[in-house]
Parts: structure tokens; C-alpha cells; sequence
């Protein structure tokens, strides 16, 4: 369905996936209406929304001011990836973006990413992204770290450390990188394979210090919610696709960085979700733990000391003793742990304990 009749080329195309949004789409639409750049169409696609996601899309086409194109595709519930896939398939501007419907669009996003993207030749623009809670903003720590200087021209080579950046919705994208790029399907956290094949990809990349978007916090989303044996196979085996690419990419400093800085950022949340989770849960992550660190040990990676132990006790599948250290941190605090700036725990002084693991 498309909604507006001029049929004109636009400079960009935003690709904005639906699907049980309707209490938070309202003020997603809100934002994209306050942009001060109007050569847009909105690629909605309905990803059989069980609620009243797309009329409230229909209404706000229909009365809204702005000028951009807003066109709806339906299709049966197929997931994230899917929908995003069958987005890329209708584009027709030189450059991509991305749009998830529960999430917020600072005043002059994409005018800042077009601007960047038309001034120079950079494939991709990476602008920072913020946690939103509805009222709180606040910029996590690497995306501080990935921020903090505008940067243009760069490659992963340079600046490897990008990849921490997973996000397929604060960049903008010339439509080419997307030719023989798409999704994973039927898999959660499929941004981050995709997302590193396409940084991996680009010959240059432009990096913005200005928020550019919104990341609403909510307590039902995959990130927020208990792990379980479903999320962590989807996880590992997300965080297995991009490890292949980075591999691929043959370069040994890359793959270091991915390794000890990229990859374990959320592994402290699997393996606290071993306490309570059964068997074949525990089994998923030593095996998955193992693979993935085998050639540089978990203990090696930059995470704090009490996550680096986390991941030894899960390397070594030792179940019970992970349970205690979790126990001891949740007691004790890590503060009252750390002695002389070092960790003290229970297993001090085994002989295959590594140094670097305190």
C-alpha cells in the first residue's frame, strides 16, 4: 500500500519492521514526523502484527504534515530479520536505514546522517545511539568510548573496536552495501552478523559524536528478558556467524579486539542465567564458551576480573563453584571482594588457575 501518490525518487529509504508495537508506535511515528529532512519513504512491513499496529500506521500516513512516501507491505510472522530482508527488497533510494517501531528518532537524525554521507564517500555513517526509557536518556560506556571523536574515513582496520557496535538502526548505509547483505532468518540477535559483515565490508566508515537514536528500555525485550536455552543457542551461534566473518576478514589485531572486547560484553547475563537454568542449558554454554574462546581463553578477554572468573568456572565446567561465586558477588558486593586491587575468591591458588583471571 503505498500513501502518498507522487511517485518520485527519494534519497532515502528507511526500513521499519511491525509487530505488536501499537502501545509505543505512536511516539515512534512522532519522531520520524519532527524530522527536519523530508526525502524519505518509510518502508512499513507488517511482520503479521497481532495487534492494531498497522492502522495506527494508516492514521498517521493519512493526517500527518511531512512529505516522505510511506508504503506497507504485509506478510505472515516470519521475525526481525525477515522483515527487515523483505524491506531491503523494495528500496529504491541511495541510501538505507533502519527503523525498529518502538524506538525514538532525535530531532535531525537523519538529516545529520545524510548530511555526513552526501558530504563524503563513506559507505556506512555511524551515529550514536542512546538508552531511552521514556523519560531517562543515558549513553552506555563503549558507545561513549565509540563517540567520543568524530572520525571520517576510517576502516575496522583502524578502528576496530566499531564492531561493539551491532546496531543496525544508528547508521545510515549506502544502498549498494546492502546488494549481497541481508538478515539472518529465523534467529534472534541477527543485527550483529549482518551489522560486522557490512563494517567488515566497507572500504571507509564516518563516525558521529550527535545521537541520532532512541534504544527504548523496556522489560519484555529479548535483551532485558530471563535467559533461557532458546536465547543462548541463538546468541552463541549470532556471536559464532560474526566470529567466522571476522576471521575471514584475516586480520589477526581484528580478530584480538573481537575477541577480548567485542564478543564477551554480554556473557556476565549467560552465565548468571546458568544458577537457575537446567542441564542442557549448562552443557550449551561450556561447549559454546569453549569454541568460541578457544584460541584466546575467556580468562584473556577485557571484561572485569569477576566475569573473566565467571567464564574460567564455565570453561571448566565447574557448575557448583560458578553458583558460589555468583552467590558471593550477590552477598558481598565485587567492592568487598577486590583486595590490593585484586580478587579474592575461594579457588586462590590453583595451579591451572591463570594469573589474569584477578
Amino acid at each position: 500500500m503505498r500513501l502518498r501518490r507522487e511517485a518520485r525518487p527519494v534519497r532515502l529509504s528507511v526500513v521499519m519492521p511491525v509487530y505488536d508495537v501499537a502501545q509505543w508506535l505512536p511516539e515512534c511515528l512522532a519522531s520520524v514526523e519532527k524530522q527536519d529532512f523530508h526525502d524519505w519513504e518509510l518502508i512499513v512491513v507488517d511482520d503479521g502484527s497481532p495487534d492494531d499496529s498497522v492502522k495506527i500506521v494508516e492514521r498517521w500516513a493519512k493526517r500527518r504534515q511531512v512529505k516522505g512516501l510511506v508504503r506497507i507491505v504485509r506478510q505472515d510472522n516470519a521475525g526481525l530479520g525477515a522483515a527487515r530482508n523483505t524491506g531491503l527488497g523494495l528500496v529504491q533510494a541511495p541510501l538505507v536505514a533502519f527503523l525498529d517501531s518502538d524506538d525514538v528518532l532525535p530531532v535531525g537524525s537523519w538529516s545529520r546522517l545524510v548530511r555526513a554521507a552526501e558530504q563524503g564517500e563513506s559507505e556506512i555513517v555511524i551515529g550514536r545511539a542512546d538508552r531511552w526509557d521514556g523519560v531517562r536518556q543515558w549513553t552506555t560506556p563503549l558507545m561513549k568510548r565509540n563517540h567520543q571523536t568524530e572520525l571520517r574515513g576510517v576502516t575496522i582496520s583502524s578502528h576496530p573496536l566499531l564492531l561493539a557496535d551491532v546496531f543496525a538502526w544508528n547508521k545510515l548505509y549506502r544502498s549498494s552495501v546492502w546488494q549481497n547483505l541481508r538478515f539472518p532468518e529465523e534467529i534472534r540477535y541477527e543485527d550483529q552478523p549482518a551489522i560486522t559483515a557490512a563494517l567488515l565490508a566497507a572500504r571507509s566508515i564516518d563516525v558521529l559524536t550527535e545521537p541520532v537514536y532512541l534504544w527504548r528500555s523496556r522489560p519484555d525485550s529479548i535483551t532485558t528478558a530471563p535467559k533461557d536455552l532458546a536465547d543462548l543457542t541463538d546468541r552463541m551461534a549470532t556471536k559464532q556467524l560474526s566470529l567466522e566473518s571476522v576471521r575471514a576478514f584475516g586480520d589477526p589485531e581484528v580478530t584480538r579486539v573481537f575477541v577480548t572486547e567485542v564478543l564477551p560484553i554480554d556473557m556476565w547475563e549467560y552465565f548468571r542465567g546458568a544458577a537457575a537454568a537446567d542441564s542442557a542449558y549448562w552443557k550449551k554454554l561450556v561447549e559454546t564458551t569453549r569454541q568460541i574462546w578457544s584460541e584466546l581463553p575467556f580468562a584473556q578477554t577485557v571484561v572485569p576480573a569477576q566475569q573473566r572468573l565467571m567464564g574460567w568456572l564455565v570453561t571448566q565446567d565447574r557448575r557448583a563453584d560458578l553458583i558460589e561465586w555468583l552467590s558471593l558477588l550477590d552477598s558481598r558486593g565485587v567492592s568487598a571482594l577486590l583486595v590490593d586491587g585484586r580478587l579474592e575468591h575461594p579457588w586462590q591458588g590453583e595451579p591451572n588457575l591463570p594469573d589474569f583471571v584477578t
